[in-house]
């Protein structure tokens, strides 16, 4: 999830523990930190390696078995700078600290990203799909409530901030559910039965839904419109990643190869090879228009680089503009479109 919203969830439970009114500002400028501290594990990078970052963003620090550890590190530094001068035992700064940063972990597992939760006794990504990374209708209502909270010392209206996180979440079940329903209907249409299928919102809202699914050979991307006027916008398919027929001449042992396998990990195996760029391998989960095969981020390979070389990472955010138009027409769309 953004900064501003792990942030403000942060601040919300922290001002909703039991404490003086007078601290429930304090309460929620400790746990608006705390909230974003997990997060500091996109500084584990590595300038020779550039997948490093993807296998440590949102690692052991998002883990539910860190949190102690995390609440504790954030207080020794909280402490110091916040908690002493308004007069806070370091335990009351512990807690706040301890209550903001669990909440890190659980809301960017509601993404579609994949989070570490159960590290270090499983490394398995959970992405349970339900809200977007970034969404607006979701995160100023919190705000706004924790900063009333904070301003009035209003410990109800912090609750009143958790009452909305978790309304807005289950709407996300909801929506998440139907997709899937709808992504199995678009599936059953062609006559196929899929090895698996995925949902996740597509930018900013719950209301349009990327849908995923695999057969034998390909990956079918489309994006359908739930609630009240479901429609369907039916997308493309691409050939699944084959090591052998994409990069037939790619040393098995090789740097490159073994970038390969760490990427198709990240993307959970949902790798294609670019069809207007066979040494681009993609990931075919995510594009910012969901019914297209038009990646976010990229890995390349070259059949001139050396065993010891690393596979180069890219992001896409090429004809943004139009991208956008064709987004936003999908979203106040009320024609299916085939």
């Amino acid at each position: 999830m953004d900064p501003l919203t792990q942030g403000a969830l942060g601040a919300a439970l922290s001002q909703a523990t039991p404490t003086k009114s007078k601290n429930i500002g304090i309460a929620g400028s400790i746990g608006f930190a705390a909230g974003m501290a997990a997060d500091i594990d996109i500084l584990i990078r590595s300038s020779t390696d550039p997948l490093m970052f993807l296998e440590y963003h949102r690692h052991f620090t998002h883990s539910l078995a860190f949190i102690p550890i995390g609440g504790l590190l954030c207080a020794f530094v909280l402490h110091w700078i916040v908690g002493r001068r308004w007069q806070l035992s370091f335990l009351q700064t512990f807690i706040f600290c301890t209550v903001g940063y669990a909440t890190h972990g659980l809301l960017d597992a509601s993404t579609s990203y994949g989070t570490m939760l159960f590290w270090p006794f499983s490394e398995d990504r959970i992405s349970w799909g339900i809200v977007p990374v970034i969404d607006p209708l979701f995160t100023l209502p919190l705000v706004i409530l924790i900063i009333g909270s904070g301003l009035r010392k209003n410990r109800m209206l912090a609750w009143l901030a958790i009452g909305w996180v978790s309304f807005y979440l289950s709407m996300g079940v909801l929506q998440h559910n139907a997709a899937i329903s709808m992504g199995h209907e678009i599936a059953a249409s062609r006559g196929h039965s899929p090895i698996r299928l995925e949902a996740k919102p597509s930018f900013a809202n719950i209301l349009v839904w990327k849908t995923i699914y695999e057969t034998n050979q390909h990956f079918y991307v489309d994006a359908v419109r739930v609630g009240i006027s479901p429609q369907v916008f039916y997308g493309n398919s691409v050939l699944k990643f084959v090591l052998s027929r994409d990069v037939p001449w790619l040393e098995p042992g090789s740097q490159q190869a073994m970038d390969i396998q760490r990427f198709s990990v990240f993307s959970k195996y949902f790798l294609a090879a670019d069809p207007e760029n066979p040494n681009r391998i993609i990931d075919v989960r995510y594009s910012f228009v969901p019914n297209e095969i038009s990646p976010l981020w990229s890995i390349n390979v070259s059949p001139r680089a050396k065993p010891n070389e690393h596979a180069t990472y890219r992001t896409h955010r090429e004809n943004a503009k139009e991208s956008l138009d064709r987004f936003w027409q999908m979203l106040s769309s009320h024609k299916a479109s085939h």
